[in-house]
């Protein structure tokens, strides 16, 4: 945190990869509401720099590149913010955003680029935003948001309405993450998808697996959330209908890995493979193998602790995934994600 009155900020955020678990959960009153739990992977992100003009009027705002409207409402909404905070009229000024999230594989690159703003901003004042007040603002400037201003903890999240159904624990278990892409890579327009609706049982079934997962975050049981995460993938495949899947879920059971995960809302997979299981390393080859044999971009792997020194393999030439379908509020950043 810079000293106050400074003028100038900047803020940063990761990304995941893509959902653990998605569906309709019950919050504390007994209210239905959609929640997810991300699976949070460290590396690519977006950074953002605001400098902010005093006496300038506040729809004086510059956005570098100028398609980001999603980040040019976060940026407002966090002048209007922080400049309340320390009693100051809001401001206009200048943003600058720059980042390597590949767009549409269901990453979470419009809110990262969203909370970078928004940190970037209350830098230049002076002022910290704690995570709820960050999501607020998040879910204000793009409808529904990512957990990502909560960085790597384990949570159920109300995306649509920016807030923490459940803390499941301080950190997931171990587990060492073979990535790829279905599809070819090709992004989802994710506001294309239609809206499922859920019954009585549906809900149930989530709040089984929301138990499920809450033990094995609370007991490091691997095995445990790799089942959780296979079943909430296959319950995804409702909506998304990847034809790969099924070749994906076997790939995983021939080489021993504790299951797979998706996507809810993109083209990014993930084989889970427990790191302290014999072999590893031969493990991780023989992933890589059968997803190419098979047609399926492999992109790279990594683990869900930072202590293990497994490599992540990043050479190679990058994937080439092309655009979303141009909307007035998608991002235009190819959607490249390193190939092995």
């Amino acid at each position: 945190m810079s000293a106050p009155g400074i003028r100038r900020g900047t803020g940063r955020a990761s990304c995941h990869h893509g959902e653990l678990l998605q569906g309709v959960f019950l919050d504390a009153t007994g209210r239905r509401c959609a929640g997810l739990v991300t699976l949070p992977m460290t590396g690519m992100g977006s950074r953002a720099e605001f400098t902010r003009r005093p006496g300038t009027p506040p729809e004086r705002l510059t956005v570098r590149p100028g398609d980001r409207t999603k980040a040019a409402r976060a940026a407002a909404l966090a002048v209007a913010e922080c400049a309340s905070r320390l009693r100051e009229p809001p401001c206009g000024g200048e943003l600058r955003i720059t980042g390597d999230i590949p767009v549409g594989l269901g990453m979470g690159s419009s809110t990262s680029d969203v909370i970078a703003v928004v940190r970037a901003v209350a830098d230049s004042y002076g002022v910290r935003l704690a995570p709820d007040t960050v999501a607020r603002l998040a879910v204000r400037a793009e409808l529904a948001c990512d957990p990502l201003m909560l960085d790597a903890r384990p949570v159920l999240f109300a995306q649509r309405e920016g807030r923490v159904l459940e803390v499941l624990g301080p950190r997931l278990p171990p587990l060492v993450v073979v990535g790829c892409v279905l599809g070819g890579g090709a992004p989802v327009d994710t506001l294309a998808l239609p809206v499922p609706t859920y019954d009585d049982s549906d809900v149930r079934g989530f709040e089984r697996l929301r138990t499920l997962l809450r033990r094995a975050v609370a007991t490091g049981d691997a095995a445990l959330l790799g089942q959780v995460a296979s079943a909430g993938a296959r319950l995804g495949q409702q909506l998304l209908g990847h034809p790969e899947f099924d070749t994906l879920t076997d790939i995983g059971r021939r080489l021993g890995a504790l299951g797979v995960q998706i996507a809810h809302s993109g083209a990014v997979a993930g084989l889970l493979l427990d790191p302290a299981a014999p072999g590893l390393r031969d493990r991780i080859r023989g992933c890589l193998r059968a997803l190419d044999s098979n047609g399926i971009t492999a992109t790279r792997v990594f683990t869900t602790f930072p202590s293990l020194p497994t490599e992540e393999f990043t050479g190679g030439p990058a994937h080439r995934g092309g655009h979303r379908p141009p909307r007035p509020d998608t991002p235009r950043r190819p959607a490249r994600l390193p190939a092995l």
